[in-house]
C-alpha cells in the first residue's frame, strides 16, 4: 500500500471558500486574538491562511522550513538551479525533523473568511487576520499523512543537513519564498 492511499492518505481538501488554521491541538472551540511571538506586525489577531498558502503549514508547528516557488517573473536559470527541472515548488526541511513529520498528528480548523483581512497588500497574501474572537465552522479535522499531501500537491519535499545554505540561495533569487520557524533550524 502506498503512503498516498489507505489509512495514511491525506484526508482533507483545501478550497478557496474558507480560511484555515493548523494546530496539533484538536480541542480548540474558539480562537481569541493574541499577539504572536514571531509576528512582524503589531496587534493581537486570530491568524489563518487562505487555501493557496495552506501547504506552508503541512508540518509540525515548530518545524523549520524553507519554501520556494517559481513566479512568472522568475529567472529561468534560477528556477533550474534551485527548483530543478521537474518542480515548480520546493519545501525544504532538516533531517532531524523527518520523524516528527512522519508521526505528528496535525489538525486543520476551517473559518468563514468574513471578518478576516489580508495581513499585507500583496496579490496573494500569506495570511489573513481577524481582530475578534472566531469560532471554527466545525471541529478540527485530522490532516493525515503530510508526505501524501505534498505528493498530491506536486510539491517536492527536500531533506537537507541544514537549511541555511538553501535559504541563502532562495532569498537572493527571483523565486517566491517563505520561511517559517527558521530560528529552530540548526546553526
Amino acid at each position: 500500500m502506498s503512503p498516498a492511499s489507505g489509512p495514511y492518505a491525506a484526508r482533507v481538501e483545501f478550497t478557496a471558500d474558507v480560511v484555515y488554521h493548523f494546530s496539533e491541538d484538536p480541542t480548540i472551540t474558539r480562537f481569541s486574538p493574541h499577539l504572536a511571538k514571531t509576528a512582524q506586525v503589531k496587534g493581537a489577531y486570530v491568524w489563518a491562511v487562505p487555501a493557496h498558502r495552506a501547504c506552508d503549514y503541512w508540518f509540525p508547528r515548530q518545524c523549520p522550513r524553507a519554501m520556494t516557488w517559481a513566479r512568472p517573473d522568475s529567472d529561468p536559470a534560477e528556477v533550474q538551479r534551485i527548483l530543478g527541472p521537474d518542480s515548480s515548488r520546493v519545501h525544504a526541511i532538516e533531517y532531524g525533523w523527518l520523524e516528527a513529520i512522519r508521526t505528528v498528528e496535525l489538525y486543520v480548523y476551517r473559518f468563514d473568511p468574513a471578518g478576516f483581512r489580508p495581513i499585507d497588500d500583496t496579490d496573494e497574501p500569506p495570511a489573513v487576520v481577524h481582530e475578534d474572537e472566531v469560532i471554527p465552522l466545525g471541529p478540527a479535522e485530522p490532516v493525515g499523512d503530510l508526505f501524501a499531501l505534498h505528493e498530491r500537491a506536486g510539491i517536492q519535499l527536500r531533506v537537507l543537513p541544514r537549511l541555511h545554505e538553501f535559504w541563502a540561495a532562495v532569498i537572493t533569487s527571483t523565486l517566491g519564498f517563505s520561511g517559517i520557524r527558521l530560528r529552530n533550524a540548526l546553526p
